[in-house]
C-alpha cells in the first residue's frame, strides 16, 4: 500500500517505533574500550580509526568504569595533557541500562541527565553503546534536538522558542499514538530540562550566595505526570548559611522565585491561580518552617489542610540543594506516622471525587454540557490513592503508577488490582492528551472535558470499564480505612 503520509510524518512515525524497540536492537556495533591508564592521544587515535565518538574505560575485570567521548576530548588541547591517562578526563560511573530496557527509557535518562550516551549491559557484560545520534533521526522537532538547544539557551527569548516546539512535538507524539506512560514522561522529563534552563538563566541576575535553596516542584510536574494543559505550582526550600533570619533570607529569594515565575509564564506555564508558586511568600520558606507548615497539615487534618497536603505532598526536588528536599521527605514519612488519622481524613477527602458514572452505569456529566471532566472525574482518583498508599507505606516516588507498583510490591494491593489500576489511569491520561491536542492554543477551560457521545461505542466502553475500576479502588480505600 501507497505511504500517502508527509515525509515529516514518515520520520516521526520512525522515531516512535525505535523508541518501543529494546536497546540491544539498537547497538550497531561492539563497544570500543580501553583500560584507565591508556593515554588521551592515544584513545584520539583510536576514536578516528573506528571512527566512534566515545570510548569505554574498563577496569582490570572488564567492567565499564567510565567513559571518554569526544566531547571530552575536545576540552584537552595541550600536548602535555594529551599525555595524560583517560582516567583524568573519564566520566566515572557511566549511566547503563539492562539491554532489555526499551529505547524510550534511554531517551528519558538522556534528556533527564543532559547526557549523550548510555551503556547497554548484559547480563553484567559491556554489549554496547546507544547514543543520542542512535535514537533521534529528527533535526528540528527530535527530543535529541530540543535537549541540546535548551543546553545552549541563553536568553528568555530562546527559551520561549524552544518551549514551543516542544509543545508542538508533543501534539505530534499524541497524533502519532505514542503510549501514554511514555509521553507524560517525556513531556515531564523536557519541561524539567526546560525549567531548570530558566532558573539557570534567571538566577544570573540575583545575588543568592550563602544560601542553600532548592526550588520543589508540586502536583502532575512533582510526579512526572504533566500534559500538555498545566499551570505552575512550585514553592522553594533554604537554609541560609551565615545565621540570617528566614524573614531576610525570604526578602532575597522571593524577587528570584517572582522573576522565575514570570519567565515560565512567557514560555506557556500560566502563572498558577491558586498562587501555587514559589514566589508566594508562604510557599518560600525554609526548612524548619516547611516542617512546621506540613506539621500543621498533617496534625490538623482540617479540609483546607488536606486540600494543600494534595497539592504539595507531590514534592520532588527540582534544581538547587537536592538533599534539603531529602531531607524533608524523610522527616513527613516519620510525622506520617505518627498521625494515622491524617491519612484516614486523606482517604474520607479522597472518597469525595465521585467518578463518573451514574449509578445504572452510564456517563455521569461533569457540568451542564455534559461533557465529562476526565481529571476531575477520573485521573485524580488513582492519583489521589496512590497517594495515600505511599504516604502510608514511607515511598518516596511521587509518580502514580510507580507508587502503585511500590504498593503492590509491599504486598498492599495485589499484582492483578495494581495492573488494571495503572491501564485504567493511562487509558484516561491517554485521552487527556488526545483531548487536549485538538484544543487551540490558551482553551485552558476545557482542557480535561470531553463529550462520551462523541467517542465510537469501544472507547466509549474502554472509558466506562476505567471508571469502574477507579470505583472500585475507592471501595478498596474505604475499606482500608473503615470509611
Amino acid at each position: 500500500m501507497l505511504d500517502t503520509r508527509d515525509p515529516l510524518d514518515r520520520r516521526l512515525a520512525g522515531e516512535q517505533q525505535t523508541f518501543a524497540r529494546p536497546l540491544r536492537s539498537l547497538v550497531q556495533r561492539a563497544p570500543v574500550t580501553c583500560d584507565a591508564q591508556r593515554t588521551l592521544a592515544e584513545v584520539a587515535a583510536q576514536m578516528r580509526a573506528e571512527r566512534v565518538g566515545s570510548v569505554v574505560v574498563l577496569d582490570a575485570g572488564a567492567r565499564p568504569v567510565g567513559i571518554v567521548t569526544s566531547h571530552d576530548m575536545v576540552r584537552v588541547t595541550a600536548e602535555d595533557a594529551r599525555l595524560r591517562p583517560a582516567a583524568e578526563i573519564m566520566t566515572r560511573d557511566p549511566v547503563s541500562l539492562p539491554s532489555h530496557a526499551l529505547a524510550y527509557e534511554a531517551a528519558i535518562l538522556m534528556a533527564s541527565r543532559a547526557i549523550r550516551h548510555i551503556l547497554v549491559m548484559d547480563e553484567g557484560r559491556l554489549a554496547g553503546i546507544v547514543s543520542e545520534r542512535d535514537l533521534f533521526a529528527l533535526q528540528r522537532l527530535g527530543l535529541g534536538e530540543i535537549t541540546t538547544e535548551l543546553r545552549v539557551a541563553a536568553d528568555l527569548g530562546a527559551l520561549v522558542r524552544v518551549a514551543a516546539e516542544i509543545r508542538k512535538l508533543t501534539v505530534l507524539l499524541v497524533g502519532q499514538g505514542v503510549a501514554p506512560e511514555q509521553l507524560t514522561l517525556f513531556v515531564s522529563v523536557l519541561n524539567d530540562r526546560l525549567s531548570q534552563r530558566v532558573i539557570e538563566v534567571v538566577r544570573k541576575q540575583f545575588d543568592l550566595e550563602r544560601v542553600s535553596w532548592c526550588w520543589l516542584a508540586f502536583g502532575s510536574e512533582g510526579r512526572f505526570e504533566q500534559t500538555l494543559s498545566t499551570d505552575q505550582d512550585n514553592g522553594l526550600l533554604f537554609v541560609a548559611h551565615d545565621g540570617a533570619a528566614p524573614a531576610q533570607t525570604r526578602s532575597r529569594l522571593l524577587p528570584f522565585a517572582r522573576a522565575v515565575n514570570e519567565a515560565l509564564d512567557a514560555c506557556g506555564f500560566p502563572l498558577c491561580k491558586g498562587n501555587v508558586m514559589a514566589s508566594n511568600p508562604e510557599l518560600c520558606l525554609s526548612l524548619e518552617e516547611w516542617k512546621a507548615k506540613m506539621a500543621g497539615w498533617i496534625d490538623a487534618s482540617l479540609p483546607k489542610a488536606l486540600l494543600d497536603a494534595a497539592i504539595c505532598f507531590d514534592f520532588r526536588p527540582l534544581y538547587g540543594d537536592a538533599p534539603l528536599a531529602a531531607g524533608l521527605r524523610d522527616w513527613v514519612s516519620a510525622r506520617v506516622k505518627t498521625q494515622p488519622a491524617f491519612l484516614r481524613h486523606m482517604a474520607q477527602a479522597a472518597l469525595g471525587a465521585r467518578p463518573g458514572l451514574t449509578r445504572f452505569g452510564g456517563f455521569a456529566a461533569g457540568d451542564a454540557s455534559g461533557a465529562l471532566n476526565l481529571k476531575l472525574q477520573g485521573a485524580r482518583i488513582f492519583i489521589d490513592a496512590a497517594r495515600i498508599y505511599a504516604l502510608a507505606l514511607g515511598v518516596t516516588q511521587t509518580n502514580t503508577a510507580e507508587r502503585l507498583r511500590a504498593v503492590r510490591d509491599a504486598g498492599t494491593l495485589s499484582e492483578p488490582d495494581v495492573a488494571t489500576a495503572v491501564d485504567a489511569f493511562y487509558l484516561l491520561q491517554r485521552l487527556r492528551l488526545q483531548a487536549q491536542a485538538l484544543l487551540p492554543e490558551g482553551a485552558r477551560e476545557t482542557a480535561n472535558r470531553i463529550a462520551p457521545a462523541d467517542l465510537n461505542r469501544l472507547v466509549q466502553s474502554c472509558l466506562k470499564e476505567a471508571l469502574r475500576i477507579a470505583k472500585d479502588l475507592q471501595k478498596r480505600l474505604s475499606l482500608d480505612y473503615q470509611l
